[in-house]
């Protein structure tokens, strides 16, 4: 199905909740910017944690959990999602995996977890995988798709479609939550005022990556820990459960919207640590 289309039609088909990934946003001020060191040292031995933002987001969407996991003694870093296909974004991801030496743990919030379930297959130095409101993908299933079936994502009805010209010619269609929409949609558990400018800051993800298929599923051979949102409007909380369940994973369940990176950083932050602190010994 097309999504553009997929937009114009009824709100059971608009549901893409796939699309959400990141919460796109400076955090509170008081959050350190993504890349930027904390005062605090690593550990030895620990591994380093990659965080994977989603659509309508960059990497400062993760400070507040940057902050507390570098706290805590973990190397971390929040690499840019380009969100602009499923295959492109995850060789993207696989390409700056090979400058971080060590063990890995990998979490991605929402498309995200597309993006890490196909960068992370064949790589042994990813030891565990962290799904943060997130989608886990089998091969073949697309984020449109796997949202689509289960009802409860509002996120058709809150999209603006905006066209782009495409590399040879022709146009794509970026998608963005409108900024009206934004705060009840996306964000509903953080402050207005944080939320205003997550919605003006917001990064658009090609409609065109939701459609695309996985051609990997890394979380069949490498353990997994999903963090699930049961007040979430963007993926439905049924969709959550379904993918962790087939997953195996290591299950959380919280009172949280889809931007939870934002609202509970503390709660992300502990599943993160609880699947770092499994790869001991592997």
């Amino acid at each position: 199905m097309n999504v553009s289309t997929a937009f114009r039609s009824s709100r059971k088909t608009l549901a893409i909740a796939g699309a959400v990934a990141g919460v796109a946003a400076l955090s509170l001020a008081v959050t350190s910017p993504a890349g930027a060191t904390s005062g605090h040292p690593t550990e030895a031995g620990k591994p380093t944690v990659v965080l994977v933002h989603g659509a309508f987001a960059d990497s400062s969407s993760w400070n507040g959990v940057i902050q507390r996991l570098r706290h805590d003694g973990y190397p971390v870093v929040a690499p840019a999602n380009p969100l602009r296909s499923l295959t492109g974004d995850a060789d993207y991801l696989k390409s700056f995996l090979k400058s971080v030496k060590g063990p890995v743990v990998l979490a991605g919030h929402s498309y995200g977890g597309a993006v890490i379930s196909e960068a992370a297959a064949g790589n042994p130095n990813v030891k565990a995988l962290a799904y943060i409101a997130a989608f886990a993908p089998e091969k073949g299933e697309t984020a449109l798709g796997l949202s689509n079936k289960f009802p409860g994502s509002t996120l058709g009805d809150a999209l603006n479609p905006v066209s782009f010209p495409v590399a040879g010619g022709g146009t794509g269609t970026d998608l963005y939550i409108r900024p009206d929409a934004f705060h009840h949609q996306f964000a509903a558990d953080v402050p207005t005022r944080t939320a205003d400018l997550m919605a003006a800051t917001q990064r658009p993800v090609a409609a065109s990556a939701l459609e695309e298929g996985a051609t990997a599923a890394a979380w069949k051979t490498i353990p997994s820990w999903n963090l699930i949102t049961r007040q979430d409007l963007n993926i439905p909380l049924a969709a959550q459960r379904f993918m962790a369940q087939r997953a195996h994973s290591h299950t959380t369940e919280i009172k949280a919207s889809h931007a939870v990176t934002v609202s509970r950083p503390d709660a992300v932050t502990r599943v993160i640590e609880q699947a770092a602190r499994a790869t001991d010994g592997r």
